[in-house]
């Protein structure tokens, strides 16, 4: 039997990286996904490359940011499949900035999308999952929330990350009783077009490869390591594990080689 068999999950940044790796993973073990994200067109584009049948998954263009956008998600879900079970809580965004340059639309910019967009995701979704008899929340924090990187300053970024992770282990305590479990991964360097948002395609290929030699297993992740201890977290294999913050990240939370 395959492990998300009749499983109904959200996937948030599910158009691309961590997300859509996520999401096809979970279609190919038995689940049926909604993803989301801000660009209809890369959504679609997704969407048909995740279930080529269009049987087991929907989209919705949207703001995270914006509370209304988690009901419209969880709405979307309950009319399409039936409820919610899972719910991977992975949009984000990253643009390294020294602390002494940010002003405050970028900042909120980073709080907005990370924080209080998986807060009101989480909310929106442990409701629905009450109404099934439990679930699971895995979210997508970062390395960046547990240790500070100067090669790329990301005050805000890792602030708002950090509420993240704190966020995990108060809704652990707050929804065990529910049968709903919260658990997170901490992302080092993970080879996504998240970089691309803020340098072209020649800076990407010229600096991404930099990163390799920083983690001590030496080479950047690619979004299918992230996404495996993600699947593991959201799956039954799981199920006596709650409010943890998982590195996965090369190793370098271990130390220094």
């Amino acid at each position: 039997m395959k492990r998300f068999s009749s499983k109904v999950a959200i996937v948030t940044g599910g158009g691309s990286g961590i997300g859509k790796e996520v999401a096809q993973r979970l279609v190919a073990e038995g689940a049926s996904v909604v993803i989301s994200g801000r660009d209809a067109a890369k959504l679609e584009k997704a969407a048909a490359q995740i279930d080529p049948t269009g049987k087991h998954v929907r989209f919705l263009a949207a703001d995270i940011a914006k509370p209304a956008t988690a009901q419209a998600l969880v709405e979307l879900a309950r009319a399409e499949f039936g409820g919610v079970d899972i719910l991977i809580n992975n949009a984000g965004v990253f643009n390294p900035k020294p602390f002494l340059e940010l002003d405050e639309q970028e900042y909120d910019g980073f709080v907005d999308i990370i924080l209080k967009g998986k807060f009101f995701m989480a909310q929106a979704a442990a409701k629905a999952m009450q109404q099934r008899g439990g679930g699971a929340i895995v979210q997508t924090g970062s390395l960046w929330a547990l240790q500070a990187i100067g090669a790329t300053p990301s005050a805000a970024y890792s602030a708002a990350n950090a509420g993240v992770h704190a966020l995990t282990r108060n809704l652990a305590i707050e929804l065990a009783s529910s049968n709903i479990r919260i658990n997170t991964v901490a992302p080092a360097v993970v080879e996504t077009p998240v970089y691309s948002t803020f340098m072209d395609s020649e800076q990407v290929k010229a600096v991404l490869p930099t990163f390799n030699a920083f983690h001590p297993l030496g080479r950047n992740g690619q979004p299918g390591d992230v996404a495996e201890a993600i699947l593991f977290m959201a799956s039954e294999q799981a199920s006596w594990i709650t409010g943890t913050v998982l590195p996965v990240d090369g190793g370098v939370t271990a130390g220094r080689i």
